[in-house]
């Protein structure tokens, strides 16, 4: 569970986003996270999935487990023109592939090219690329390439929502969504967001909001309870419409205590509500 100070310092940071809530949140998580890095290593890193420098992924492996596992690729965030994947040195994005390999999945955690220089709909090309590389190559590290769950953060949930959209629902081999406070084309885009989707009069056309809508794979949504109010109105929009289309909503969930930056820093930590939901939502849709 979260610690009661670490609750209250994320309650005193509000809503808010920016350079120094980011660093904030990692300072509260990064004792713990630093040493559940040193204790789950990579079992391979910047390994190539296409021809840009940015075509890159770690893979995390169960620790004396034999496969094939269930494959956990991660998006990370960082409105569109920022992130990273991190790694031996950095934990922030690697801890959910760790999080995978202690649950007993393989962890694919990725980078993927950024705006301004490269807009729509190049990141949601490059989740697919990564299903594409995993359906090759995931058998060799221990993952089964028919066994595939896709999930984002963010900027990294629109574009597992915007692979979808290109992929028309899903490809064959993935069987679960993952989405953590992504904005999917229910509220108006943001100007910021133009780097990626360039002008505003093509979002209708270029948001990812008819196929996560319409696509019958199974999804899993969730957001903070201190996410800024335009990510809340997706997440309810889009649960509101999945039971309008489908007659039922999606798996969901509320991140009690947590904002946008630390929803996917806590994942791997010893606050495990979401993790727990996360993972059996993946033993569920890879049984």
């Amino acid at each position: 569970m979260t610690t009661s100070a670490t609750a209250r310092d994320i309650t005193a940071m509000g809503s808010n986003l920016g350079p120094d809530i980011l660093a904030r949140c990692k300072a509260l998580f990064d004792p713990e996270q630093q040493a559940i890095a040193r204790a789950i290593p990579p079992a391979a890193t910047d390994l190539a999935y296409g021809p840009h420098a940015r075509h890159r992924l770690d893979l995390y492996a169960p620790i004396g487990g034999k496969g094939p596992w269930p494959v956990l690729v991660f998006v990370h965030g960082g409105g569109f023109v920022m992130g990273d994947k991190g790694g031996p040195e950095s934990w922030t994005n690697a801890n959910v592939g760790r999080m995978a390999a202690r649950a007993g999945f393989l962890g694919v955690v990725i980078n993927y090219r950024l705006a301004p220089d490269h807009a729509w709909p190049a990141g949601a090309e490059d989740v697919g690329a990564v299903v594409d590389w995993l359906e090759i190559n995931a058998a060799t590290h221990g993952g089964d390439p028919a066994r595939i769950i896709l999930s984002g953060t963010s900027a990294g949930a629109v574009h597992v929502a915007g692979c979808l959209k290109l992929r028309s629902g899903a490809p064959a081999m993935v069987r679960g969504a993952v989405l953590l406070s992504g904005l999917y084309g229910y509220t108006p885009i943001d100007p910021k967001d133009e780097r990626y989707y360039g002008d505003p009069s093509l979002y209708p056309e270029r948001m990812p909001l008819p196929a996560v809508a319409e696509t019958a794979l199974p999804l899993f949504l969730a957001c903070a309870e201190f996410d800024p109010p335009r990510f809340q109105a997706e997440f309810l929009a889009l649960m509101r419409d999945r039971l309008a289309r489908h007659g039922a909503m999606p798996r969901g969930y509320i991140a009690s205590g947590h904002n946008h930056y630390s929803m996917a820093m806590h994942l791997c930590s010893s606050d495990a509500r979401l993790a727990d939901e996360i993972i059996q939502f993946v033993r569920d849709v890879a049984a």
